[in-house]
Formats: C-alpha cells, structure tokens, sequence
C-alpha cells in the first residue's frame, strides 16, 4: 500500500511538469507557423531594386543593337543590288538552280553522254585597299590574281557508270585557274583514304591546258564565268539583306 501510495504521488507531480512542456512545444510551432505566414517580400528592396534595373538595362542594350540594325538594313537597301536581276545571257548553256537562303548557287547540264554539276560560290571580294595591299609582292602574275575577285567553283563530271572527275576552279575575270583535280570512285567509302593524284600545278603544261580545255568545251568559260560573277554579287546583297532582317525579327521577337 505504501509503494502504490509513492507511485500515485510521483504520477500526480509529474502530470502539471507534462502539460507544461507540451503547452510549450504548441506555442513554440504556433509562433513559426505564423512567422512564415506573415507577408513579407523574399528579397530586401535593395535586391529588388538591382534587378528592376538589371532588366531595363538589357531592354536598352537591345534597342541600341534594333538601331543598328535597322540603319544598316537602310544602308544595304540604298547601296546593294539587292533587287536587280541579272539577265541570263543568251546561249548559257546551263540550267540555274538557285534557292534563296544557301551559300551556294548550282548549274547543271548534260554534254553527250555526260552529267556536269556546278557548285558556285559567293563571290571573294577585293576591295581597293586589299588591291593596293598586295602590290608590294614579288611575284606579278600572282599580284594579278591577288588584286582580282574570284569565284570559287567545284565542277562535277560524272557518266552513268564509273568514276568521276571533280575539278576546284578559281574563276577570274577573263580567267579560270583549276587548282586541283580529283578522280572519284563511287565504289569507295568515305572512311577510306583515296589517292587523290599530284597537285594540279606540278602535272605537264600540257596537260594543264588539255584540261582547261576540256573545262571549257563543257561551258566552264571566262563568258560563262563573268556572268556568274555578277549574278553572285546580287545574290550576296539579297541573301545579306534577308539575313538583316531575319536577325532583327530574332531582336525584337
């Protein structure tokens, strides 16, 4: 009886310590509950107040660039070709396909019973600053070429059957250079490593102008060439103008 007595005591005593603790830890979650319900900005004012201005100082700089672009697009407009169209010559012996957007302008045509492809490139330009840049070089008949644009040109000749010939051409005015000459096996894979034959200028004279020869009996002429020059020329300005104005819809978008 004396033990139950003690253990009724001792449970009595502790039963006030209990809901004291418990009264606390309940005041204790109620007082960060209402803490983080409390409406208070995540980021000091000074904070907001940087990327308010962070913003606005991108928005500036593309307004500046829009600027930019806009008065070169009234440049290029003013200046370039942009809207001419070149006449085809009459007698050119090749069917143009030109896509707007590509680098690259392609002729075809069929000679006997070969296919001939064209890949014509923009136009490399020299300006007259590059021209009198280059008129200290020892060598005259390369200054020549130096002071003049060109076109690079990649012709194909190919028959139903077999290898074909693919030449890389440098089209001056009044003048084509062939700088190399390739025989291609369409039996080979691309990871195979073909003979590609001697640099085209270490070959015999002679068979350098046979070649030039048999470039210009398939339509690669200085006529054919001259035209495409000035063809080049305008596509380079409408092509520049479209890409003006693609990138400052990307602005603005």
């Amino acid at each position: 009886m004396a033990l139950t007595s003690i253990l009724r005591k001792s449970a009595s005593s502790l039963c006030p310590l209990a809901g004291r603790l418990v009264r606390g830890q309940r005041l204790y979650a109620t007082s960060i509950f209402n803490s983080f319900n409390t409406h208070r900005p995540l980021f000091p004012p000074s904070v907001t107040s940087f990327r308010v201005f962070s913003s606005s100082k991108r928005s500036s700089s593309d307004d500046s660039l829009l600027r930019v672009i806009d008065s070169e697009i009234q440049c290029a407009t003013e200046t370039d070709d942009h809207d001419r169209v070149e006449e085809v010559p009459e007698g050119f012996p090749f069917e143009i396909q030109d896509h707007p957007g590509l680098q690259t302008v392609t002729l075809k045509r069929t000679y006997q019973d070969e296919v001939i492809v064209v890949e014509v490139h923009m136009p490399d330009l020299v300006s007259g600053q590059d021209a009198n840049d280059n008129d200290e070089d020892d060598d005259a008949d390369d200054d020549n070429k130096a002071n003049q644009s060109c076109i690079p040109l990649v012709v194909s000749v190919s028959k139903k059957t077999g290898p074909s010939l693919e030449f890389s051409c440098s089209a001056y005015p009044d003048e084509i250079s062939i700088d190399s000459l390739i025989v291609k096996n369409p039996e080979h894979s691309d990871d195979q490593i073909a003979y590609e034959g001697p640099d085209f200028h270490d070959l015999d004279e002679n068979l350098q102008k046979a070649f030039h020869k048999y470039l210009e009996i398939r339509g690669i002429k200085p006529s054919t060439t001259n035209f495409l020059h000035e063809y080049m020329i305008n596509k380079d300005s409408r092509e520049y103008l479209t890409w003006l104005t693609k990138l400052k819809s990307f602005v603005e978008a």
